[in-house]
């Protein structure tokens, strides 16, 4: 089975037996919990338009270990093509979904993890290539989501991984045996965690022989025995048990991110992928995030497309489509938008092969693109609520609109445009909430500011990358300096 159905999709989370933790209870079933259901529709949406003709090459690709037809989502990139369709489709699935669709840093990582463990094979005569390889297989056989893991808690950011008062704030091996190691920790901010078949681990910063324990890469089933979720809080989220979809602002899907912990979690030898080679685990991170950066410049687009729409339709819902300056705001929303999405397509198209064979982005193009993303979604929401205007945060609740008695009053009062209903007027309004303040805004406003490692991270990459030495020779060879 090379491609899942969405249904098919629901029906293998239904099985998993994951222990997850909200609001201070166990969750029974993340499939049927309202709070949880439109992040794993997210993700469904992954899966249905991979069934579409219209979307087929986007969505899927051939395999180049198995030569079978898969979702381009579990894909190894062989081309710079590959890589600037990776870009293409996370814009559709943006606008398809106008939220984090979650499969995005389980494929940054695979492309990441697949470079390193050859290269780290190649210096130690290891067989962690071998070993991924052969996980890879299996998640393209099977169609699985998988969740890319890096973030680690980190405590005192001024010490590093050995050094820490509490050695669990980094996830480490607790102990080595014949048959696989043992490791505890955390991982942070994993956005989709519960909706995913398997966990990818990779190391969060790069370390020193100090911190042999903690450059560590596996894969785990995410119901595997000592693993737990603890669901994190997002703006707005309790409406979503309410049952007004008006109020919710998208009601069909969503994010959701998690605190997962590995208490004393057994990892076999065929699924580690890293195991103290600490000279490895910046290159691991350094390949991964530069893959990520890069992946900022197609679903940030995507949803930002949703959010231009809906502030136009504010705009005419209000009356206000003509005057000048909301024109002219609208054009400026969409120029910063295409701007990033530039900077994700220029990235890709400037790739290069790896030692390996699958192909990587040009990090330096990489860092400027998430650097943008830092960026222009704030200035793209300002916009938004600018045009929207107040009622976009004061409007009464759907049940108000509902009711017998001050229903009508809300009618009357809330019409715009006298051929828009003052229900669509407030439906598109919400939309707007949801994308710039509500549970979206997670994923389009701050994990945009902070996912795949905030601004200062990619100024350093940037001044790495950025060839100040090559610059100066140029001028000086114009000038005729010797």
């Amino acid at each position: 089975m090379a491609l899942m159905t969405g249904e098919q999709y629901i029906e293998s989370i239904k099985k998993m037996k994951m222990q997850i933790y909200m609001f201070g209870e166990k969750v029974e079933s993340a499939v049927e919990n309202p709070i949880l259901r439109p992040s794993l529709n997210s993700v469904k949406a992954t899966y249905d338009l991979a069934q579409m003709p219209e979307y087929e090459d986007l969505m899927t690709t051939k395999s180049s270990i198995t030569g079978e037809k898969i979702n381009r989502f579990c894909h190894i990139h062989q081309s710079t093509d590959d890589l600037i369709k990776k870009v293409k489709m996370q814009r559709l699935l943006g606008q398809k979904t106008a939220s984090c669709f979650q499969r995005c840093v389980g494929m940054d990582g695979f492309n990441a993890t697949f470079s390193t463990t050859y290269e780290v094979d190649k210096a130690h005569g290891t067989k962690y290539h071998e070993n991924f390889v052969n996980f890879m297989k299996y998640v393209q056989e099977n169609d699985l989501t998988v969740d890319g893991a890096m973030t680690d808690p980190k405590g005192d950011r001024a010490l590093s991984p050995s050094k820490q008062a509490d050695p669990d704030l980094y996830l480490h091996v607790v102990e080595r045996r014949e048959d696989g190691i043992v490791v505890r920790g955390a991982k942070a901010h994993q956005t989709g965690i519960c909706n995913s078949h398997e966990v990818l681990v990779m190391p969060t910063i790069a370390m020193g022989p100090e911190d042999k324990d903690y450059a560590v890469a596996f894969s785990v089933p995410v119901d595997a025995e000592g693993i737990f979720m603890i669901i994190g809080r997002q703006s707005c989220d309790t409406r979503k048990l309410e049952g007004s979809s008006i109020d919710v602002g998208n009601s069909q899907f969503g994010g959701v991110e998690a605190l997962t912990v590995f208490d004393n979690v057994f990892v076999p030898n065929d699924r580690i992928f890293l195991n103290g080679e600490t000279e490895f685990a910046g290159m691991l991170v350094e390949r991964f995030a530069g893959y990520h950066r890069q992946s900022y410049g197609g679903c940030k687009v995507g949803v930002g497309d949703v959010l231009i729409g809906a502030t136009a339709l504010a705009a005419e819902y209000n009356g206000a489509q003509k005057a000048s300056h909301v024109k002219d705001k609208l054009i400026e929303m969409t120029h910063l938008n295409e701007t990033l999405y530039c900077c994700g397509i220029a990235c890709s198209s400037q790739g290069s092969r790896t030692e390996s064979g699958n192909y990587i982005i040009d990090l330096l193009l990489a860092n400027v693109c998430k650097q943008n993303i830092t960026r222009f979604p704030y200035e793209i929401a300002r916009l938004a609520e600018d045009i929207a205007g107040g009622l976009m945060v004061t409007a009464p609740s759907e049940k108000d609109l509902r009711d017998p008695k001050i229903g009508p009053v809300i009618e009357k009062y809330f019409k715009g445009v006298s051929e828009v209903s003052t229900e669509n007027r407030l439906k598109i309004l919400r939309l707007v909430e949801n994308l710039t303040l509500g549970t979206a805004a997670v994923g389009y406003r701050t994990e945009s500011m902070h996912g795949a490692g905030s601004p200062q991270a990619q100024r350093i990459m940037i001044a790495r990358q950025g060839n100040v030495d090559g610059k100066k020779k140029l001028a000086k060879a114009i000038a005729k300096i010797d």
